[in-house]
């Protein structure tokens, strides 16, 4: 690693695959963690807070400032995902709330411009979750932009989505706020679905992580454990003693750590905001050509993003390894 290391903030719903995320940048040499801002989305925002607190302690990170930020979406109910992350959002593994660490006396917008506008050189933002507290930001400090580097956020999907079979979770859950994020007038990388589901830690490594000593990569085996990549074929509950695990969100942090693992295009995309089946859906354009709707109808604007296309699963696999088993 040369140079210096990349400012990134990341705004997150902690959840399972968000706390091994956060592992990864806090330990990652590459990468300096300057903010961590929550937002309701996998559960509740005050159960964001404590998951992200918990995760930063076991990490062994430094003073890293985390917010309280939106409770809900700008216009949908709060909707969680606790039956895939567990009740509390971290796969009930029962962990202590640390007794020293709190959240900042701010809220997560305020922290965000904060931050953004005092790092020394562009920050990389990286949302892992709905986009409600950025689209806020940028609603009401667009002057951040000028400090922003690039916004490399888990969202979206060119193909088949998870909350419905077209609308990935994270947009879905707030689907203005995704329209809003891309007008931000920056650079953006979209690490959708189709790259997410690919990046798998297997079983015997998973294994090995959870009989570590080191309680940070012990708790990223007991999370990946409760992620395993495929569903039991029984249909039963398991443990995932022997599954592979899943890396999820991580793999966004990854790709910022390492873009050459993660293959874009830059494409056109938008944001289904229309009620009904298609609500949420990320549409990418990946005609040649434009078709009779555009000729017939004229242009329709859309944002230029950087669409992951493709992801180098081992390398990525290994990077993660390596950078939460770091001594």
């Amino acid at each position: 690693m040369t140079g210096q290391p990349i400012p990134v903030i990341i705004d997150c719903d902690t959840g399972v695959d968000d706390a091994l995320a956060l592992l990864f940048a806090v330990r990652h040499p590459g990468l300096d963690l300057r903010a961590v801002t929550c937002v309701a989305g996998n559960t509740d925002v005050d159960g964001v807070v404590r998951n992200t607190l918990t995760v930063l302690e076991q990490a062994g990170a430094g003073d890293v400032p985390v917010a309280r930020g939106a409770e809900r979406p700008l216009i949908e109910a709060p909707r969680s995902a606790r039956h895939v992350h567990g009740a509390d959002g971290m796969g009930d593994l029962g962990l202590p709330v640390p007794a020293a660490r709190r959240p900042v006396d701010v809220d997560a917008v305020t922290l965000l411009r904060r931050e953004i506008l005092a790092a020394p050189r562009p920050v990389t933002l990286i949302p892992t979750a709905p986009l409600t507290n950025i689209a806020l930001l940028l609603r009401t400090h667009p002057e951040v932009t000028r400090n922003i580097e690039r916004i490399v956020f888990m969202g979206g999907a060119v193909a088949t989505g998870n909350a419905t079979p077209v609308a990935e979770f994270n947009v879905w859950h707030d689907p203005e706020a995704a329209a809003v994020l891309l007008t931000a007038g920056v650079p953006i990388t979209m690490y959708g679905l189709d790259v997410f589901q690919r990046v798998v830690v297997p079983g015997a490594q998973v294994r090995r992580l959870r009989a570590s000593a080191e309680p940070g990569a012990r708790l990223a085996g007991e999370l990946l454990a409760h992620r395993p990549a495929a569903p039991d074929p029984d249909g039963g509950d398991s443990d995932g003693a022997d599954s592979d695990g899943g890396l999820g969100d991580a793999g966004a942090v990854c790709a910022v750590a390492d873009p050459e693992g993660l293959t874009t295009r830059l494409l056109p995309v938008e944001v289904s905001l229309a009620p009904g089946p298609t609500r949420g859906q990320t549409i990418v354009d990946r005609r040649a050509r434009p078709g009779e709707a555009e000729i017939h109808g004229g242009h329709r604007e859309q944002a230029m993003v950087d669409v992951g296309l493709d992801v180098d699963v081992a390398r990525y696999v290994k990077l993660y390894l390596d950078t939460v088993e770091r001594r």
